[in-house]
């Protein structure tokens, strides 16, 4: 079969997509191989991944250029058991594959060619929607040239003709304008198909006392800190995170519950870009790391790996993709975020309290 076409061009077979496609594959196909188990089928292994089957199956098709992130490479290795060896290999390849669809996203044509999307590429709704309404204005078109050429006639009076064609050009007119009033508001609001963070499902989570909030609530404890309270970093929603929420809630003179959500998160988020402190850099990283790629380490340092995957994040969910962390892309990475399929590592690397000095 030819592969030409499969990431990474000629050589395809040889691209650490598709390597890493068919080492998760293996992973899968030899579960309960050796210990004599039952190998799960794919929609009870995505569901304990927290993704659809269809997204697990595109993840262990070679064939596909849908690349898992870090996130997914972890929990596939803890869930199917594999070789303990092999871990350290996959995230290699899951990195290597992300770094190629970044690259291949920057050669990128910006329009589209005739011929439609790239192979593999789904086409929005929305998008779908305007080609198809653009075409419809073009046949449009077309039979009105063609109904003036019929009005051609030596039998019509010159008045009628004139008519006629003063008719034509104002319908055109009036298509020209719809559709440029459309394309306005798609770049207004982003990539059709996608909307605006301050739209539709984007609502700002909740938290509250007593919850394993994961990345969230890591998110805001950095967060919590960059303000000077002294939290720990944990993710979980506990006595001392609640305290310091209701004395932040009460500064900022909103009701003091202690529960977080669409009144405390505005308040509380802060625009992140290169120079912005380490905790609420940190905050911005762990989020990142918990969506798409998955492989954005936390250190606290908003370098220029950082300021690329927010780009990134920002232009797969219709955000102006200025590489800032502002309020409505700190909006979207908190919606965005996915449960872990299994206790996650953060929890046994808790950065120390800070001292008085900080």
């Amino acid at each position: 079969m030819d592969r030409t076409h499969e990431r990474g061009g000629p050589d395809g077979e040889s691209s650490a997509g598709v390597r890493l496609a068919l080492l998760l594959r293996r992973w899968w196909e030899e579960t309960g191989s050796s210990s004599g188990g039952t190998r799960p089928t794919q929609q009870a292994l995505a569901a304990r991944l927290g993704v659809d089957q269809t997204t697990l199956s595109r993840y262990l098709n070679p064939k596909h250029l849908s690349a898992a992130p870090l996130r997914v490479v972890d929990a596939l290795h803890a869930q199917l058991r594999a070789p303990a060896a092999e871990l350290e290999q996959a995230r290699a390849l899951c990195r290597d594959a992300q770094r190629e669809n970044s690259r291949q996203r920057r050669a990128a044509p910006a329009g589209a060619s005739d011929g439609g999307t790239p192979a593999g590429a789904a086409v929005p709704s929305e998008a779908a929607a305007s080609a198809l309404g653009k075409g419809h204005a073009t046949t449009r078109g077309k039979d009105r040239a063609a109904a003036l050429g019929r009005l051609h006639s030596p039998w019509l009076p010159p008045v009628l003709i004139a008519a006629a064609m003063v008719l034509a050009f104002t319908a055109g007119m009036v298509v020209h304008r719809q559709l440029s009033a459309q394309d306005h508001v798609t770049m207004a609001n982003g990539p059709a198909g996608a909307a605006p963070a301050s739209q539709g499902p984007y609502t700002w989570p909740l938290l509250r006392v007593g919850e394993d909030c994961f990345a969230r609530g890591r998110a805001l404890q950095y967060l919590l800190r960059a303000r000077g309270y002294r939290v720990p970093t944990d993710g979980f929603f506990g006595e001392d995170t609640r305290k310091a929420a209701i004395t932040f809630q009460r500064r900022e003179e909103i009701p003091a519950d202690g529960k977080v959500g669409g009144l405390t998160w505005p308040r509380l988020v802060m625009d992140v870009k290169p120079g912005s402190g380490s905790y609420e850099v940190r905050a911005v990283q762990e989020l990142l790391a918990n969506v798409n790629r998955g492989d954005t380490p936390v250190s606290g340092r908003f370098d220029a790996e950082t300021a690329e995957q927010v780009k990134h994040f920002q232009h797969e969910h219709g955000l102006r993709a200025t590489g800032r962390v502002e309020k409505n892309t700190w909006l979207a990475l908190l919606v965005k975020q996915l449960p872990p399929a299994h206790a996650p590592d953060y929890q046994r690397t808790m950065v120390p309290l800070p001292s008085a000095s900080e």
